[in-house]
């Protein structure tokens, strides 16, 4: 079942891929006749999933975000606010098809980094697209001190790759859908059960309640008999709320991590008994190259 569904999703980039090079051939020159579908969301996040958005050429998004920990711990630990981890993130638009970004978070003292390259924008006009699509490449690295510091231990034991493939269309001014079919590779796994290639399917929306505000959704399926028995699959919803030159994001999830190998293929909490994270991201952007104008 694996093999099938991602064979039919390389085939898809396959035919995807052969309209993409009129789409950079429309960089080459005036196409005003062309109108491209922009702000299908709010920034390059739905909430934990990249988004259909890239950061603009010569812009520089600094992100700052936290997961308090679950509700189900009570007044105790005030419904989680006496916990929490966070992620620096810094994300630079090359072009505005290709966006280079990483990333340090305080859970499992992670770092890791992405390139995200929109291949196809959805367009009418003289040069029709119905969707937006983009291939999306992360690697990330965990630096925890190693459980037994005694035995054979390798830095590549450390480390996760993930690969995405993004698409979907924005079907109005107020609603936007998305398709992520994605492959988290990580060298090295607890148990003989588990696999290093964990397969999902995410999926993500926006409603455009507002000029400012919107309602934003994710699930992410994961296929059967890859992860230990206790992983869920991730699902996330929140607001996204934009002033100025910063866009908040306030949101729910049962996902700690903020990186792609944690939320997607190492989500243990659940919805169903309370394990459920606030969190927030901030996005703040600043101008660091101006696009050059006639």
């Amino acid at each position: 079942m694996k093999s099938n569904l991602f064979t039919a999703i390389f085939l898809i980039f396959g035919f995807l891929s052969l309209y993409s090079q009129d789409d950079m051939l429309s960089l080459l020159g005036d196409d005003k006749t062309t109108d491209y579908a922009n702000a299908s969301f709010k920034t390059n996040r739905v909430i934990n999933l990249h988004s259909l958005e890239n950061t603009s050429a010569g812009v520089l998004d600094f992100k700052i975000s936290h997961r308090f920990g679950t509700l189900n711990g009570g007044f105790y630990e005030l419904f989680g606010l006496d916990n929490s981890s966070i992620r620096l993130g810094f994300e630079y638009g090359l072009s505005d098809l290709i966006t280079v970004g990483v990333g340090r978070s305080s859970f499992e003292k992670a770092y890791d980094g992405f390139i995200k390259y929109k291949f196809l924008r959805q367009s009418t006009g003289e040069r029709n697209m119905p969707i937006t699509a983009a291939l999306l490449l992360t690697s990330s690295a965990q630096t925890l001190k190693w459980a037994n510091p005694d035995r054979d231990n390798y830095f590549s034991s450390r480390l996760y790759y993930t690969t995405q493939l993004i698409l979907g269309r924005k079907f109005s001014e107020s609603f936007t859908f998305q398709l992520s079919p994605t492959m988290v590779h990580r060298n090295l796994v607890k148990t003989n059960t588990e696999k290093n290639d964990v397969y999902a399917l995410g999926a993500g929306g926006r409603i455009k309640l507002s000029k400012r505000v919107a309602l934003n959704a994710e699930y992410i399926y994961l296929l059967p008999d890859q992860v230990a028995g206790d992983i869920n699959n991730s699902l996330s919803v929140g607001f996204d709320i934009e002033t100025g030159g910063h866009v908040f994001q306030l949101h729910c999830s049962n996902s700690t991590s903020m990186i792609e190998k944690g939320f997607i293929a190492e989500t243990a909490n659940s919805w169903t008994d309370g394990g459920i994270h606030f969190g927030f991201n901030i996005s703040r952007v600043f101008t660091v190259k101006r696009k050059k104008t006639e």
